[in-house]
């Protein structure tokens, strides 16, 4: 379980990281990277206390990191 938590951390970074190179996000690199280790660390922690998960831990680490870019916007709008 240990090592399923600093593996999916990895692929939330990783999420986090391609989605700004591949212009999906705004939000500028370190920013994106901490929105996404957040969304994987609420999406773990769900999966440990509640039991609810969509299959294995990188899959559920990339659901919530995606998700987490979705909800969270942080891209600053101009006037």
């Amino acid at each position: 379980m240990f090592f399923a938590f600093f593996g999916s951390m990895i692929i939330g970074g990783i999420v986090g990281y391609v989605s700004e190179k591949w212009g999906l996000t705004n939000n500028g690199y370190l920013a994106s990277i901490i929105i996404c280790l957040g969304g994987v660390f609420l999406f773990y922690m769900l999966r440990v206390m509640f039991g609810i998960s969509f299959g294995p831990p990188g899959l559920g680490a990339i659901i919530g990191s995606a998700g987490a870019l979705i909800i969270v916007p942080t891209a600053r709008r101009r006037k």
